[in-house]
């Protein structure tokens, strides 16, 4: 009698430990996994209408760069995204409050994001997208593939904090010594394997130190690296463009 071949069945994939010597249990794991997925798709989804939204609104983006109240409420939303990281921080825990806390900042990033794409041209904007989403994809399952092999990929921490606190800073002096296109597009490139390499890391602490509890820090996390990803390609196809 014909019997079909044996396949594995996604329970029994989902059984098999993400990294050696894992002691936790695997479906867990990967609940908490497909959890911060879903929330950061849900913040990337909710970027794109309010970005476009911006974009598509051309009095919006004229109104900041060109009055007053409009420079005061660019200012109000850039120091709302940091201080809702601390009560969000304080109730990362607490159900509802930790989502609504997560929406406004979500929210306000989103419309600075609007902001930087309302003045560059729909091409850029299309090939930092694309070339951000390829990436995310590739170093996920690049990161999944090594955590599966045993690969510590930890140590990237130090230098990489290391790395964007030199970016910080030279970003700063860029404010009173501009640079040339060509110093810009390669700052930009330098910024962006530095994020890509954050994607790795974060991913990391995704599959083996993150508490299941901290799954709003976690989110938080992988959403900074890819908007920060894709705002340095942004730099770069819009200097490569200029």
């Amino acid at each position: 009698m014909w019997r079909q071949p044996y396949r594995k069945t996604d329970v029994e994939s989902e059984s098999q430990p993400l990294y050696p010597m894992m002691l936790e249990s695997p479906e867990l794991r990967w609940a908490f996994i497909r959890k911060i997925y879903a929330i950061v798709t849900i913040q990337l989804l909710l970027t794109i209408a309010v970005a476009a939204a911006v974009v598509s609104v051309h009095p919006i983006a004229t109104f900041i760069v060109s009055t007053w109240s409009g420079l005061a409420l660019y200012i109000v939303l850039v120091i709302t995204q940091l201080i809702v990281l601390c009560p969000l921080y304080y109730y990362h825990q607490r159900h509802p409050v930790n989502f609504i806390l997560l929406g406004i900042f979500t929210v306000s990033l989103a419309f600075l994001i609007g902001l930087s794409c309302a003045f560059t041209s729909g091409k850029v904007i299309l090939e930092s997208v694309i070339l951000t989403t390829v990436v995310v994809v590739s170093l996920t399952l690049y990161t999944f593939w090594a955590a599966r092999r045993g690969h510590d990929l930890s140590f990237r921490g130090p230098f990489l904090t290391g790395a964007v606190t030199v970016l910080i800073l030279f970003s700063l002096i860029q404010i009173f010594f501009p640079l040339e296109k060509i110093s810009v597009m390669i700052y930009g490139c330098v910024a962006s394997i530095i994020f890509c390499g954050y994607i790795i890391y974060d991913t990391d602490n995704l599959i083996k130190r993150y508490s299941y509890d901290e799954y709003i820090w976690a989110s938080v996390s992988l959403y900074l690296d890819v908007l920060n990803l894709f705002l340095t390609l942004l730099n770069v196809f819009r200097g490569a463009g200029s």
